[in-house]
């Protein structure tokens, strides 16, 4: 028998971007093997893409409650170890919920739920569980996202004094504007996303790059959101300023009208002797400043960089490497941490990465909602 850990997946089927990320990001460093799961409400369409993508279908399940009952079934050495949520949103919390109480591990989709409420009583469930939990914030995975992480922790900028994300799309724009569409998304649904759109969708991954990266806790915010259209329930649009710790000021600016716009998140950190920036478009530089000093460009590969970059690269340097590599890292960590084998703590973002970025989503929401106001961020353990 394999001794790869055993996978199943949750939705992520027919063309879905997200399906295919974590499927090709699974495989990566062959620590892993897809042994079935439910990827399309639809069972026929189920069964479809199971042998499209070559998968045996005796453990393709015509729904998730079917799968919980018969993986407990089989021996423990043979039932999936792991589970990956690439449902919408509101799926994530009843189904992350069931699985731990089983005694699965899992990989979930941001933003973990749609609620902070039930983002704590998932957390609470983890910790009489014991399992593994990651939430895939992405770009936590990129080496020079990592390199830069280790920089600051290293004290390479000195003294932290500004942090700054932009995160800019363009494609709700077509949507927005057209009445009948923007009520039939789901990302503009309040009952399949939760209470924001944009702030929910690419406002938490600003919220949780910057902590990651610069070790700081954000303690409170002030937000500007935009509707745009007063039958629109759900930001698309927004302004958040940080009130981090170390008295370390900030600002996150996110946008989905940013028109022309792909997928533009640049993260950047300033002390008193440095500053960092990275760009998710270019995702292979990290541009080091300094005062009176030429820019320099750090890349990937390259013996300067730290041992939480190199392990996370897997190419020599010159050799572009992208989010599906990213995604790659993030599930290489979780496998270290299934296996109980050394990993650093900077290798996947964890369920208090999920529970924090839901804070997040909220408080944002209540700040814009009571006048642009501060609002503090709740202490997660």
């Amino acid at each position: 028998m394999s001794n790869k850990i055993r996978l199943g997946i949750l939705g992520g089927g027919g063309d879905s971007l997200i399906g295919v990320l974590h499927r090709v990001a699974s495989a990566m460093y062959d620590k892993y093997q897809i042994v079935g799961g439910v990827f399309n409400p639809v069972f026929e369409e189920n069964i479809g893409f199971a042998k499209k993508i070559g998968l045996p279908t005796n453990r393709i399940y015509k729904d998730f409650d079917t799968l919980i009952a018969e993986e407990l079934k089989l021996p423990v050495n043979e039932r999936m170890q792991v589970v990956s949520i690439l449902t919408p949103n509101f799926l994530h919390f009843p189904m992350a919920k069931k699985l731990l109480e089983n005694g699965f591990n899992v990989i979930c989709e941001k933003p973990l739920t749609t609620t902070y409420e039930e983002a704590k009583v998932l957390n609470a469930t983890l910790k009489m569980a014991n399992t593994v939990f990651a939430v895939t914030y992405t770009y936590t995975g990129y080496p020079m996202v990592r390199q830069m992480r280790e920089m600051i922790k290293n004290g390479e900028l000195g003294k932290l004094q500004k942090v700054d994300a932009q995160y800019y799309q363009g494609w709700i724009n077509p949507i927005i504007h057209d009445k009948e569409k923007r009520s039939t998304t789901w990302r503009l649904n309040p009952e399949k996303s939760g209470i924001s759109c944009c702030v929910g969708d690419i406002g938490t991954h600003a919220f949780d790059m910057l902590e990651y990266v610069s070790g700081l806790k954000v303690e409170s915010v002030l937000a500007d959101l935009n509707y745009l259209y007063e039958d629109n329930k759900m930001d698309i649009d927004g302004t958040v300023l940080l009130r981090c710790s170390n008295n370390v000021k900030g600002v996150i600016c996110t946008s989905q009208i940013a028109t022309g716009e792909e997928n533009s998140f640049i993260v950047k950190v300033y002390g008193d002797k440095a500053g960092l920036k990275w760009e998710q478009e270019n995702p292979n530089y990290l541009y080091l400043m300094e005062d009176g000093k030429p820019l320099r460009v750090l890349k990937p590969g390259h013996s300067y960089n730290s041992a939480l970059s190199l392990d996370g690269t897997k190419l020599p340097p010159g050799h572009p490497e992208g989010i599906f590599d990213s995604m790659g890292n993030i599930y290489k960590g979780v496998a270290k941490a299934i296996n109980k084998e050394p990993y650093d703590h900077g290798e996947y973002p964890t369920i208090i990465d999920g529970v924090r970025g839901m804070n997040f989503i909220e408080k944002a929401v209540e700040s814009h909602q009571k006048g642009n106001v501060w609002v503090a961020i709740e202490t997660i353990d």
